[in-house]
């Protein structure tokens, strides 16, 4: 590791231990969402309305209910049929989670693009989460794609900290490997801060510990086991890893190398697109 990363990775986690990191807030249409989500006697009509003010996020869930995952009998075209097609519970993770968009900008060209990169892996790794769950566990799906949106958040608060440090800009090398060591921990805490349920809090921490074991498959499982899948036969180091040797890929009965397994698992890489 280079002497820069060291001295800004010792900088960085003196900063998180010390509060001093600025760390990103949730947008504010995702607070009034899950204040909405919370009151147990809310309506569609009301949710609607809270996610109807954000006609991009309101856009991108009729196409999530019309994606070929979902198969809808008939073309939903409003927001209300696609709230109660969804239910509230499962309607507002996914508002929630795709609206986290809004907080990946930047100010100069390189982050901007770093982050553009890291979220559009977030939505690939939220659909696949979402179709295991669906076919191999018990699990939410709903909870599942909010894993997979949220698995590299940790990454956020690294770039917009690169942004004040020109020399760390400067060294992708030193930065990307800053962001490896980094991002699973900050992730955490920020998932805490934000208040999220503690099944999903563990995500950014433990997504990458290939040696993992649970007693039964959890949302870590199906973010770790997406995130393989999304990799293989690329370039990058995830790609590197033998996948058939994770317990989680064992604990889910999924094989990669199954070609009708992988199939059925295609499609709903571009789900939340």
């Amino acid at each position: 590791m280079s002497d820069l990363a060291e001295k800004v990775q010792q900088d960085v986690v003196e900063a998180i231990d010390n509060d001093d990191l600025v760390l990103p807030t949730l947008p504010e249409v995702a607070l009034q969402i899950r204040k909405a989500a919370e009151n147990p006697e809310v309506s569609i009509s009301t949710l609607s309305k809270v996610i109807g003010r954000d006609t991009a996020l309101s856009a991108r869930l009729i196409k999530v209910v019309n994606s070929p995952l979902l198969r809808a009998t008939q073309e939903v075209t409003d927001l209300h049929t696609a709230i109660t097609r969804l239910g509230i519970n499962y309607s507002s993770n996914l508002a929630i989670g795709l609206v986290m968009e809004q907080i990946f900008h930047a100010r100069s060209d390189v982050v901007e693009r770093k982050m553009r990169e890291v979220w559009r892996k977030s939505l690939e790794i939220a659909g696949v989460s979402y179709a295991l769950c669906r076919k191999y566990t018990q699990l939410k799906p709903d909870q599942a794609a909010l894993g997979g949106l949220v698995h590299q958040i940790g990454v956020l608060p690294i770039l917009t900290y690169a942004e004040d440090h020109n020399e760390l800009l400067s060294d992708p090398v030193s930065l990307n490997h800053v962001i490896d060591r980094i991002h699973p921990r900050l992730g955490d805490k920020l998932l805490r801060v934000w208040d999220f349920p503690e099944n999903l809090v563990k995500v950014p921490g433990q997504y990458l510990d290939f040696k993992r074991q649970s007693d039964w498959v959890d949302y870590v499982d199906l973010v770790q086991v997406a995130s393989l899948y999304c990799h293989k036969d690329t370039d990058h180091p995830l790609a590197r890893i033998d996948a058939l040797s994770v317990p989680a890929l064992r604990k889910l009965g999924f094989d990669p190398e199954n070609e009708a397994m992988c199939k059925d698992l295609e499609e709903s890489r571009s789900m939340f697109y």
